[in-house]
């Protein structure tokens, strides 16, 4: 007799070390089971993503840390392309903080956004397949309460760089580089507030 399984338990992230262990992990894993998405594992996506960022906004660490944990949805739950972003936010926000939770939850009605304001702007075929799951093109009203959100325009930029980060053999850099970034982005989020005593 066959056991059913219930729903897949939530994954949350408790330490830098235990989010390095997943970046590691997604060295080999696709952002579809069968391979037929982007032409690069999640892991040089990752590093592609946070690369970019880094370059264009050198000062915001939480940015750049939001490019590199952006897809951890799809190596949590293989095959949800609706939900990845919501699943990466809930998995790394008690560590990183409600900012990069908010803007890894945010990439995807990002692309949504972009696809209206810019409809001749191109797509990777995955992303331009995974559009219609992901909720279509924005309609005005919905655009324009996206663009007042107060993170919008970051959002928008993590956008761009997941767009751009899909090249193959294009050298990033190395995970462990990220280690130091990501222990300071969780020790940032997870200070004391300074009024609570």
């Amino acid at each position: 007799m066959e056991l059913s399984r219930g729903p897949v338990p939530e994954r949350i992230v408790g330490s830098v070390e235990e989010l390095m262990e997943l970046l590691h992990g997604c060295r080999g894993a696709w952002d579809t089971p069968d391979r037929s998405g982007d032409p690069v594992d999640l892991h040089d996506h990752a590093l592609q993503t946070a690369h970019l960022l880094r370059r264009s906004h050198p000062a915001d660490k939480e940015l750049q840390v939001a490019g590199l944990v952006h897809d951890l949805g799809h190596l949590l739950h293989p095959g949800d392309d609706a939900g990845h972003a919501d699943t990466a936010a809930r998995a790394v926000g008690p560590l990183l903080g409600d900012r990069v939770a908010r803007l890894v939850r945010l990439h995807v009605p990002a692309k949504r956004y972009l696809a209206a304001v810019e409809p001749d702007r191109t797509l990777s075929p995955q992303s331009a397949l995974t559009l219609r799951a992901q909720g279509g093109v924005m309609g005005p009203e919905e655009a324009a309460a996206f663009a007042r959100d107060p993170l919008a325009e970051d959002a928008v930029v993590l956008r761009q760089a997941d767009d751009a980060g899909k090249v193959v053999g294009l050298d990033a850099g190395v995970m462990e580089d990220w280690r130091p970034v990501l222990a300071l982005v969780a020790a940032r989020a997870n200070r004391p507030s300074e009024g609570g005593r």
